[in-house]
C-alpha cells in the first residue's frame, strides 16, 4: 500500500489539516440538520431523547410532547407514565422519562424555570452529561462549545486528528487546533459527515471531498470487510445516531 509522502495533505500539521478540512465541509453542510426545537427548554429535552436514537424519530415526537407538556412545570408534574407513553417510541424511555421529569423539577425549583446556562449548572441536571451540555450552550446560548458524539469521535481519529477515545479528551484535542468561533460548526459539520458519507462499518471513501486528506485510520479494504462480513459474522443492526 502506498505511504503518503511528506509533502502529502495527509502529513501536515493538524491545525492546518483541521483548516482545510473545516473548509471543504463548509459549502456541503452550511446548516445543521439535527433537531427541531423552539427554545432552550424544547432543546434540553429534544437532546436527551436523542440519546441512542435518531434526529428524526425525536424529531417525530416532540410536536405531541410539547403540545401536552409546553414548559418544566408542566413536566414536573406531570404523570409519569403518560410521559413515558409520549416518549416510547425513543428507546429507554423509562430512564429518559425519570431523568427528564427529574431535571424539570430541578429546573423549577432551583433555576426558576428557566434552562442554566452553564456547563457546570446543566451537568447537574438527571440525563444531561458533557455532551447533552455541550450541545444546549452551544445551539440554546450561542456559547462555542465542541461536541462530541460518535461521529465526532469516529472521524477524529480517522482523520488524524486526536488518537484518543476519551470524548473529553477528544473535545480538548479539537479545540487546541480549531478555532474558537468555528467549534459548533466543525463539530456539527463532522456529525452530518458522519451520517451521510463517513459511516462507522462502510465509509464512503471514493465519494469523500476529504480523500486526500485523510489517512484513513482503522479504514480497512472495504470489498474484503464485505466479504468477511458474509462468511463469518451475522449482521448487526443499524448504527445508533
Amino acid at each position: 500500500m502506498n505511504q503518503p509522502t511528506p509533502s502529502s495533505p495527509q502529513r501536515l500539521p493538524a491545525r492546518k489539516r483541521a483548516r482545510l478540512i473545516n473548509e471543504r465541509l463548509k459549502p456541503l453542510y452550511p446548516e445543521f440538520e439535527g433537531l427541531n426545537y423552539a427554545n432552550r427548554f424544547q432543546l434540553l429535552i429534544a437532546v436527551i431523547l436523542s440519546a441512542q436514537c435518531t434526529d428524526a424519530r425525536v424529531n417525530r415526537v416532540t410536536p405531541a410532547l410539547f403540545a401536552r407538556f409546553p414548559t418544566p412545570a408542566d413536566i414536573a408534574t406531570c404523570d409519569i407514565h403518560e410521559l413515558e407513553r409520549l416518549i416510547q417510541s425513543t428507546g429507554y424511555y423509562k430512564t429518559k422519562a425519570k431523568n427528564i421529569r427529574a431535571a424539570c423539577n430541578e429546573i423549577v425549583h432551583r433555576f426558576g424555570g428557566e434552562v442554566p446556562g452553564t456547563l457546570e449548572e446543566l451537568v447537574t441536571l438527571p440525563g444531561v452529561g458533557r455532551k447533552t451540555a455541550n450541545v444546549v450552550l452551544g445551539l440554546g446560548f450561542d456559547t462555542p462549545r465542541i461536541t462530541v458524539d460518535t461521529h465526532v469521535g469516529r472521524l477524529s481519529r480517522r482523520l488524524g486528528l486526536t488518537r484518543h477515545r476519551n470524548p473529553l479528551k477528544v473535545e480538548q484535542a479539537l479545540a487546541a487546533i480549531v478555532p474558537q468561533e468555528e467549534w459548533l460548526h466543525f463539530s456539527n459539520r463532522l456529525i452530518m459527515h458522519g451520517r451521510k458519507v463517513c459511516s462507522a462499518r462502510k465509509p464512503r471513501c471514493e465519494q469523500c471531498p476529504l480523500a486526500d486528506l485523510c489517512p484513513k485510520i482503522g479504514v480497512t479494504n472495504t470489498a474484503t470487510s464485505r466479504h468477511k462480513r458474509k462468511t463469518t459474522t451475522t449482521p448487526r443492526p443499524p448504527e445508533s445516531e
